[in-house]
């Protein structure tokens, strides 16, 4: 995850802070200037002092707003401050996917390139013996996935009892895949002098201050949130186009993929099986396509990304494991092949265009069955998104015939209330079943089949056996 650093607008306040004016070491600052660092993004200037404190830290901010370089400069300016040559691992940063712990990992050697910092990742995907090794080498910095870290730490192999900072980057996201667990104990084998800093792009500050899980591992935390947590970047144009179906969507598709509209194309689905068929249909059509989700190997996936950012490819098709984490330059549009299944998706999967200053553009197809979760989409992200029709390929869904305030379709079909129970309106067509009939009127009959002798004596074998008078008395 890259950090937008743009340059000052002409007549903007002088009181904006350089990084030099954070109280930065002097070699960070040198390779922000390497990186054409000008000035420092909202985030940053808010978590950086605070971080540089000694205080833990819970903050929420858009994504590609510079969230990386907010907790990455303070751990590296701390770690300059005072030597531990014989010290164990001093920084740890947990990331909920493979991919946005390369891109950690990439962003803290950029930075600490004018130091003496190393900084080292265990993910899932490689092989123990050689993270075995990055473990003996004790990193500074070590940036991790859970799930492959607790295996580790399982057998014990990691020792963290040095650890001065415990970062946890898109806390949301972990705790949405189910890391909680993994990530509690983790942070229970950490020294627990330790400072914590957490990092989310839509974890709101009611649902961090509601939640158990988060609340145990922070001590009293600076609570930082410079916007809504369901806020869509102002410099996203997000369009909808209405769809019927696959058919019509791929039709759709190959429309607005025409070469030399768009540089770099993101196309989303919701499943790894959707994925693979669009992506493959995409090569048929001679499109120039990539894919990416959880069922291909580490190696498959870093390949895959590469092909992009060098331009070797131009549309990836992937699931939501790059909604978060994947930062490549000169992404123009997005595409939502299929809706993503909740606000939270949602952003961070249109959060992949507009970033560093840049303007972008979303789109997404909408269905029939799309409809209302789009509309809450609306109202819960403060969006609205601008309907466009892409000629000769209109859809028959033109939309609800009726809408409620929400936004969401209204019932067309009208009832009446009566004693407890819903009545359909005089002449309305009541569908009759045959099992509501069949038997009505009917009584039951008994057998007419006699008995045998024996069973007679003895009884059927189901009715208790007969009784003789001379028994009963």
């Amino acid at each position: 995850m890259s950090d937008p650093q743009n340059p000052v607008p002409e007549g903007s306040p002088a009181a904006v802070p350089t990084f030099a004016q954070l109280g930065l070491h002097e070699r960070l600052l040198k390779a922000a200037e390497a990186l054409q660092y000008q000035q420092p993004t909202d985030i940053q200037q808010a978590a950086i002092p605070v971080a540089l404190s000694g205080e833990d830290i819970a903050a929420m901010s858009e994504t590609g707003t510079g969230k990386t370089a907010a907790f990455v400069l303070p751990i590296l300016h701390k770690l300059l401050q005072a030597d531990a040559p014989k010290s164990g691992t001093r920084a740890l940063i947990l990331t909920p996917t493979r991919e946005l712990c390369r891109q950690v990992v990439k962003h803290c050697k950029q930075l600490a390139a004018f130091t003496h910092l190393q900084v080292n990742a265990i993910t899932g995907g490689h092989d123990f013996k050689y993270q075995k090794a990055v473990f003996r080498k004790n990193p500074e910095i070590l940036v991790a996935t859970p799930g492959r870290l607790k295996e580790h730490l399982d057998k014990g192999i990691p020792d963290f009892s040095d650890l001065e900072v415990l970062v946890l980057d898109e806390a949301d996201r972990m705790l949405d895949m189910g890391f909680m667990e993994d990530v509690t104990a983790i942070a229970n084998s950490c020294s627990p002098a330790r400072q914590t800093l957490l990092f989310s792009a839509t974890l709101d500050s009611d649902k961090f201050a509601n939640s158990r899980q988060f609340s145990g591992l922070l001590r009293s935390p600076q609570v930082i949130s410079l916007s809504s947590a369901r806020q869509s970047s102002a410099l996203i144009r997000q369009q909808m186009v209405l769809s019927d179906d696959d058919k019509h969507k791929n039709k759709l598709l190959l429309k607005l993929l025409q070469p030399d509209l768009q540089r770099k194309v993101i196309i989303f689905t919701n499943t790894k099986t959707q994925a693979n068929k669009l992506a493959g249909w995409l090569k048929y059509m001679d499109v120039n396509t990539g894919i990416l989700h959880g069922d291909m190997d580490q190696d498959s996936r870093n390949e895959e990304m590469n092909r992009l950012r060098r331009g070797r490819i131009s549309t990836l098709v992937a699931t939501d494991l790059a909604a978060r984490g994947l930062d490549v330059q000169g992404v123009d549009l997005v595409i939502n092949y299929d809706l993503a299944r909740n606000s939270e998706d949602f952003i961070h999967r249109t959060g992949r265009t507009g970033r560093a200053g840049e303007e972008g553009k979303a789109i997404s197809f909408i269905t029939s069955q799309d409809w209302d979760r789009m509309a809450r989409f609306e109202r819960e992200l403060g969006l609205k998104f601008e309907k466009i029709k892409v000629p000769g390929l209109e859809a028959r869904f033109k939309g609800p015939e009726k809408l409620k305030s929400s936004g969401k379709r209204a019932s067309t079909t009208k009832r009446t209330t009566g004693k407890g129970k819903d009545k359909p309106e005089t002449g309305a067509k009541v569908k009759k079943r045959q099992r509501d009939a069949k038997n009505v009127g009917k009584r039951r009959q008994p057998s007419a089949k006699p008995l045998t002798s024996a069973a007679a004596k003895w009884g059927d074998g189901f009715a208790p056996a007969p009784v003789k008078k001379k028994d009963r008395d």
